[in-house]
């Protein structure tokens, strides 16, 4: 291997798989790889993957494949492909059959065990390690990338939920609560470093805790990070709905650093399918919970996720998510077809949705949702927003972009030396998904 390698890390999927391809990049940086965006220069390519749905999994096997060309030109280029798809029942050997090109594949339950597996590789030796259970030691110690404006730290792994169309409890485990201490400590170490928001994720942040010995709860942790001096955004995700308490809303409200959005999956409308789904609440329930976000967090931006043709799902059914769409006013909602998931109760239900029906009803919904979204939106025009300046817009690279407290993205004009800043940025005009201002002043925090 050279002397100045090169890795460059693809992450697919959630921001839980974002975060696990963070850790291997640091990793690698241990074994003496330096961190790169150029996949022609690599000399190490690490593709972090996500297997929720089939159109996810289409994507990373056509960049696999991609890649096998990339190493016919430099025969000594490392290839690693990490994460859920590799840890799927049954997936390594098809995998490995498909792609042998691939020099190392790890599942989720061994990423800390990544290092070595890049020894054995540069020593030109193909590699594959897919651990059927997690390691809990190494998942005590995660590794923090330091020197980020906003950053993810884990506050737990897995999940008992069981959502029958989920792969997730299948690839990531049962749920495991981390020592509140050891994420203080993680955080606190990526404030000293310059990071001014941190996200706090777990496929379900709310039953944060109740796997451990100690009394500390989802809303527990939120106070304590509250409290690190120098933080000065904390975002959360994932919600379940089963399990949004009045305490955590109310930390929330109470919170100074606590920034007001709400990602609460719905999936469906329907009680019946809601039901079949296995989510273990009602469109009552939810709406419930709703009324005390709105009570207590009236400026609460609220997103979710929604899935159409889940088997069984009757045109009635339908129409009672597009009810729920109404009545909830979500800022942004993320939606999906049914896909099916190999090993999950959900695949083999009957009277699965013929496809056509599938993309009937998800125009539909998509259509209803950017109606909603933009009318959202135009609420808060004219008004003034906190804003974190996050750099240039991708859209727009001699404009700046960045969020507001309820994860609204805005573009505006203002001076490149302010990215990492926080301004007050009035807004002026939007788009369904994207709000444009203008700074009224900005204040160094």
């Amino acid at each position: 291997m050279p002397e100045n390698k090169k890795v460059v890390t693809l992450a697919y999927g959630c921001q839980m798989s974002e975060r696990d391809a963070d850790t291997l990049s640091e990793i690698s940086t241990q074994e003496g790889y330096t961190r790169s965006e150029d996949l022609a220069t690599a000399d190490l390519v690490i593709i972090n993957t996500c297997c929720v749905r089939e159109s996810a999994e289409n994507k990373i096997l056509g960049k696999i494949g991609e890649l096998k060309r990339l190493k016919e030109k430099n025969p000594n280029l490392k290839i690693a492909v990490s994460g859920c798809m590799v840890q799927q029942p049954g997936a390594l050997e098809r995998l490995q059959h498909r792609a042998p090109h691939v020099d190392i594949w790890a599942g989720t339950h061994n990423l800390q065990e990544f290092g070595r597996l890049i020894q054995k590789a540069e020593n030109d030796q193909k590699v594959a390690e897919v651990w059927e259970k997690p390691n809990m030691t190494s998942e005590a110690t995660p590794l923090a990338e330091k020197g980020k404006l906003k950053a993810n730290v884990n506050i737990s792994y897995g999940c008992n939920n069981f959502c029958t169309y989920c792969i997730v409890p299948h690839v990531r485990g049962r749920e495991r609560s981390r020592n509140p201490e050891d994420i203080i400590n993680e955080v606190q170490l990526l404030v000293e470093s310059g990071c001014k928001e941190v996200t706090l994720l777990g496929q379900n942040v709310n039953s944060y805790g109740q796997d451990l010995d100690i009394n500390c709860d989802f809303a527990d942790l939120l106070k304590k990070a509250d409290e690190i001096p120098g933080l000065l955004h904390i975002r959360f995700i994932t919600s379940h709905p089963k399990d949004l308490s009045d305490k955590l809303i109310e930390t929330i409200a109470s919170g100074k650093h606590i920034c007001e959005h709400i990602h609460l999956p719905l999936q469906a409308g329907s009680n019946e399918i809601l039901k079949r789904m296995n989510r273990k609440y009602t469109r009552e329930y939810y709406l419930s919970r709703v009324e005390k976000i709105r009570e207590l967090l009236p400026q609460a931006s609220l997103t979710t996720d929604l899935i159409v043709g889940f088997p069984g799902e009757t045109e009635e059914d339908f129409q009672q998510t597009l009810d729920m769409v109404n009545r909830v006013h979500y800022s942004q909602a993320f939606t999906f077809m049914y896909s099916k998931r190999s090993g999950t109760p959900a695949a083999v239900m009957p009277d699965q949705i013929p496809l056509d029906v599938k993309k009937h009803r998800l125009q539909q919904l998509m259509n209803l949702q950017n109606d909603r979204s933009l009318e959202w939106r135009q609420t808060m025009i004219g008004k003034v927003y906190e804003v974190l300046v996050e750099g240039p817009s991708k859209s727009n690279p001699n404009r700046l972009t960045g969020r507001t407290r309820g994860n609204e993205l805005v573009i505006f004009s203002a001076d490149p030396s302010l990215q990492g800043s926080f301004v007050n940025v009035r807004m002026l005009e939007t788009h369904s998904w994207t709000l444009f201002g203008e700074i009224v002043s900005s204040e160094i925090k």
